[in-house]
């Protein structure tokens, strides 16, 4: 079992980094020794979930990840039970709806209903959700999210950097059971967020609501939260 964890600590490693890595770093980020993790590694590449390049010695994801995400997702109701929740939401906002699910570091947008508008923000499934920098991110870290070890990166004169002022942040999210980001991440980009979670108050989804600056702003995501709230609850009752 700690075989099977340390490997689980790498992939995580690997997906939080969002770049090639050498077996030292990895070793650094994850706390194991070099020689194991030169096992490994070996072990991952074989079975095609890391890949390994000869020209730098590092290492990435391996194309096996999308092959197993793409069968989860197949194999997943939740993307078919919130999809109408997603179309409703972005029927009454106007704006782009996400539905995010949570991992160990990090969340990963699984489902999105794109805003009718022509001017519109843009949302990818697949994509990571930088934890500090966006609304989901910040429900993620209030319900039980970890950060990554480090300096935390800067995308915008906005986006809260240092951990303390975080820390504050998040507990108000878990206070007041949504968060926001601000042109956070981007410039022109504002979004909303609430966690939906189980009976036993685990977190198991993050449903979002995002659009640009000059249209979405913040009466208009205080507009957004009565049906987010609803929604989130009607997810959590289908779950």
């Amino acid at each position: 079992m700690g075989s099977v964890q340390r490997a689980i600590d790498v992939l995580d490693t690997l997906a939080e980094a969002r770049s090639e890595l050498g077996t030292n770093e990895i070793a650094r980020r994850t706390g194991v020794n070099v020689s194991s993790i030169s096992r490994l590694l070996s072990t991952l590449a074989t079975a095609g979930l890391v890949q390994h390049l000869p020209a730098t010695g590092r290492y990435r994801l391996g194309m096996r990840i999308l092959q197993l995400a793409g069968a989860a997702r197949e194999t997943l109701d939740l993307r078919g039970m919130a999809r109408s929740v997603l179309t409703e939401l972005t029927a009454t906002t106007g704006e782009t709806a996400t539905l995010s699910l949570p991992g160990t570091h990090d969340l990963l947008t699984f489902d999105f209903v794109q805003s009718p508008q022509s001017v519109r923000s843009v949302a990818h499934i697949g994509r990571n959700s930088v934890a500090h920098a966006t609304a989901a991110g910040k429900v993620f870290l209030a319900w039980g999210g970890r950060l990554p070890e480090g300096e935390l990166s800067r995308f915008t004169a906005r986006t809260v950097v240092d951990r303390v002022e975080l820390a504050g942040e998040v507990e108000r999210v878990r206070a007041a059971g949504w968060a926001q980001a601000v042109g956070e991440r981007e410039e022109d980009l504002n979004a909303v967020a609430v966690p939906v979670r189980d009976t036993a108050g685990t977190l198991t989804a993050v449903l979002g609501v995002q659009g640009p600056a000059a249209r979405f702003g913040p009466g208009e995501m205080q507009a957004a939260l009565p049906a987010m709230t609803a929604h989130a609850a009607t997810l959590t009752e289908l779950t």
